[in-house]
């Protein structure tokens, strides 16, 4: 694949990142422990939902931060080396994922 393929396809995940971050705000929110509206169930379902929201955006801010680092590397002509060896990362294994930073004998230890 092209660099501005690349390019394209990096900058489409990081929008797709940040379109996911924004939807779930709303399940991210505080819960309200009020038992008079809520029920104790109810309360801890709602407080399991903020955990694991608040868990999937963990998730999404640590890829988000490789994907710009991704593209950093392209910027500076540095994209498809291993950040640890300096050797060339696998085509295949940048195909299935272009943001990765080494190679597989690096990623291994």
């Amino acid at each position: 694949m092209d660099q501005a393929g690349i390019r394209a396809r990096l900058e489409e995940r990081l929008a797709e990142l940040e379109t996911e971050d924004e939807l779930s705000t709303e399940d991210r929110a505080i819960v309200t422990l009020d038992q008079q509206s809520i029920g104790r169930l109810s309360r801890m379902d709602a407080l399991q939902r903020q955990a694991m929201a608040a868990a999937q955006e963990r998730r999404r801010a640590g890829e988000a931060q490789r994907v710009r680092a991704a593209l950093a590397r392209l910027d500076e002509g540095e994209y498809g080396y291993c950040r640890e060896c300096g050797d060339e990362i696998a085509p295949a294994r940048l195909a299935f994922d272009p943001a990765v930073a080494l190679c597989v004998s690096c990623a291994r230890g």
